[in-house]
């Protein structure tokens, strides 16, 4: 197993404190594990890849109740301070939910020979699965780390997850803690 490290929308506009989105304080809290899996990816010798939310203020997203955020060229579509970044880690903006939409990573990923992603970031329900279900598409054998991963509820992210524990593409796609997902 050759795998990659996919950090899903940990970007300095979730963190604003004088602001702050309701899945700031589930977001700040999987900061230790991402970095404790991103760490560990870059020892075994697997890319680290930030997906970087990185909107047009004009986007097609924020015609109806999400206001604009992390817009492309501002810092806050930068990934956030407290995340662990390392030379040779890879920064991929993105327009839309999953990192895989119109963007090259699939390709890059192949030119890797990478078989297998790890996702983590948020949201569990939106970005996350949008980006695991798109990895499954495109070939990948996908894990959900799922203390790595934060939705804007600890139920919400839970019904989410449980969805995918037992599925039909097991053990293509699996829901597993960072502990065990390598």
């Amino acid at each position: 197993m050759k795998a990659a490290v996919l950090v899903i929308d940990m970007v300095k506009d979730t963190f604003l404190e004088d602001d702050p989105y309701p899945i700031t304080p589930q977001a700040l809290a999987i900061v230790p594990c991402i970095n404790a899996v991103c760490t560990r990816a870059r020892g075994l010798g697997f890319p680290v890849i930030f997906a970087c939310d990185s909107f047009l203020a004009e986007d097609f997203i924020f015609k109806g109740k999400m206001k604009p955020h992390s817009l492309r060229g501002t810092d806050g579509s930068l990934v956030h301070e407290g995340l662990s970044q390392e030379p040779g880690d890879v920064y991929l903006p993105k327009r839309r939910f999953s990192a895989f939409f119109k963007t090259d990573l699939d390709q890059t990923l192949r030119a890797w020979e990478v078989d297998s992603v790890l996702v983590c970031g948020i949201a569990t329900n939106f970005c996350v699965l949008a980006t695991a279900l798109d990895a499954i598409c495109n070939d990948f054998k996908t894990v959900i780390v799922e203390d790595a991963t934060a939705a804007h509820s600890a139920k919400v992210h839970a019904q989410t997850l449980d969805l995918y524990r037992k599925n039909p593409l097991f053990p293509l796609l699996r829901v597993l803690p960072a502990a065990e997902a390598f």
